[in-house]
């Protein structure tokens, strides 16, 4: 723990809450599900400050496309690798050996829990040194490219649709590797569903549907006419 520490630049006053952020659902109840809910609030808040101090030129719609690639899948799944977070995560053989320690979702949730453990123990002032530590420069090239949701947002806003909305219809598997699945609805019909390890996961894969049926159908003006499978 006190090697991981000195990576993450933050030595805990209560080491139990690091070790609480580290352990994985599949060791019982007392597992770093309920920091992560902290943990997603807690950057969100971050980013979007920091955001608001340096970029007082931008307008809302852009600073939100800042924040979500600052707080996707892909970003925290980076920031979890370069913390080296898999290797210090405690979870039972049986989802190690399923690949565990690399699982998107489950590395996402890490990040944030180690974020809120940060936070509880030390204060916002302490998670931002974090935040600052290992997030990319807000403005620099390193931020992913636009994700698939963002893409089928701003094609419907350019024909002058609504924002497409995402609902959750289905979640199987157990509770510490769960697949859901989401369909994305516009103006309330379905356009494509897809499922994934994470919601966040299943909207991006559902949004990428959408928009392959869009570039199939070859027309900008209308929605495809399919119904989700």
């Amino acid at each position: 723990m006190e090697a991981f520490e000195k990576k993450l630049g933050y030595r805990f006053r209560d080491p139990e809450l690091l070790r609480l952020a580290l352990t994985h659902p599949s060791m019982g109840a007392a597992n770093n599900q309920r920091l992560e809910f902290l943990g997603d609030a807690v950057l969100e808040y971050i980013v979007s400050v920091r955001l608001y101090r340096d970029h007082q030129s931008e307008q809302e719609g852009s600073l939100t496309h800042r924040r979500q690639l600052l707080v996707c899948e892909e970003m925290l799944c980076g920031i979890a690798r370069k913390m080296g977070l898999g290797d210090m995560l405690i979870m039972n053989s049986g989802y190690e050996h399923q690949g565990g320690r690399d699982n998107p979702s489950v590395l996402c949730d890490a990040v944030e829990a180690v974020l809120a453990a940060v936070c509880l123990d030390g204060g916002l002032e302490a998670a931002g040194a974090v935040v600052e530590r290992f997030w990319p420069p807000f403005d620099s090239d390193l931020l992913p490219a636009k994700d698939a949701k963002s893409r089928l947002q701003e094609l419907l806003q350019a024909m002058g649709k609504p924002t497409p909305v995402y609902e959750l219809v289905g979640r199987t598997g157990p509770d510490h590797a769960p697949t859901f699945t989401v369909r994305v609805l516009l103006e309330e019909r379905p356009l494509a569903m897809a499922s994934g390890k994470s919601k966040q996961q299943a909207e991006q894969a559902a949004a990428a549907a959408a928009l392959k049926l869009f570039d199939q159908a070859g027309n900008k003006k209308t929605a495809p006419d399919a119904d989700a499978e």
